[in-house]
């Protein structure tokens, strides 16, 4: 597959071929579960809440209470993640940032867990543990947080899309349960820019994209927001302005460089997404509120 060059973000992924037949399962699955619980929590990703929030789930899910979490905030613009879940209240959700690595906001989302089981049980008269489903597209997270949830590993987790398959039911430390869901995409971004948040992220495997272009989009994007920070992480003094200068500053810096001083543009490619995903970069959000 390739992704085309743009001067701005507009760059189109009409190419992409990334909606697998188990996503369709999952969406059936979820509708099908619906019915059986109270409220759904849905996982994006703090660094791209736009672009993390599958807009199928709005149809699913309809009226049925959301929870919002704003995950990976460990990796994220803090200011950015407080603005995001501001709005999200705004427009009637409960939403709290959280980070799986520390368990930092697990305990918000707990206590608000027990309102919802308090409202219920008031307004019911057979007594039960709340019903929870987790939703939200690959690589947010989710397994992350239902470990914390649980107090153990009860789901596998990865820093690749696509590592739950099927659907399991798993109880929580408070008694409550949890239908665990695979990540679950879209067929078509309308918007181009989604595609390549999601790609930057991880939620789109690597082996399906040009990845030596995605990075080319990535700098491109830094370079507007960020480039201060990419300036501190390569050790360059004087950063280009141009995208494809600026990943060559970088490749140099760095040595990635083959016989006869060309530029290993695989590798560098390589180190700059697998370092902003992991956080070396600084704290980012691609979208800002």
């Amino acid at each position: 597959m390739e992704i085309y060059m743009a001067n701005d973000r507009k760059g189109p992924l009409d190419n992409l071929n990334w909606y697998p037949g188990h996503m369709k399962k999952t969406r059936e699955m979820i509708q099908e579960n619906l019915k059986v619980v109270d409220a759904v929590i849905e996982v994006i990703d703090a660094r791209i809440p736009v672009a993390s929030r599958n807009p199928i789930i709005d149809d699913i899910i309809k009226e049925k209470t959301r929870i919002v979490i704003l995950n990976k905030t460990d990796l994220a613009d803090e200011e950015q993640t407080k603005l995001w879940a501001e709005k999200i209240r705004r427009d009637g959700h409960y939403a709290c940032g959280i980070n799986c690595n520390t368990g930092a906001g697990v305990n918000n989302l707990l206590r608000y867990l027990d309102q919802i089981q308090a409202k219920r049980d008031e307004e019911k008269t057979r007594k039960r543990p709340l019903r929870l489903m987790i939703v939200g597209v690959p690589n947010v997270g989710k397994s992350s947080l239902i470990n914390r949830l649980t107090g153990k590993k009860s789901a596998k987790t990865g820093d690749r899309p696509g590592v739950t398959r099927g659907k399991q039911w798993l109880t929580l430390t408070n008694g409550m349960q949890l239908l665990d869901t695979p990540g679950i995409l879209w067929p078509k971004f309308e918007d181009p820019n989604v595609g390549k948040d999601l790609a930057f992220c991880g939620s789109i495997k690597d082996e399906i994209m040009d990845i030596e272009t995605l990075c080319l989009e990535f700098i491109k994007v830094m370079l507007v927001d960020y480039k201060d920070l990419l300036m501190t992480r390569y050790k360059v003094t004087e950063l280009s302005d141009d995208g494809l200068e600026a990943m060559e500053q970088i490749a140099l810096k760095r040595g990635f460089i083959f016989p006869g001083k060309r530029i290993d543009y695989e590798r560098t490619a390589k180190t700059v997404l697998d370092e902003f995903r992991g956080g070396k970069i600084g704290n980012i959000t691609l979208e800002r509120c």
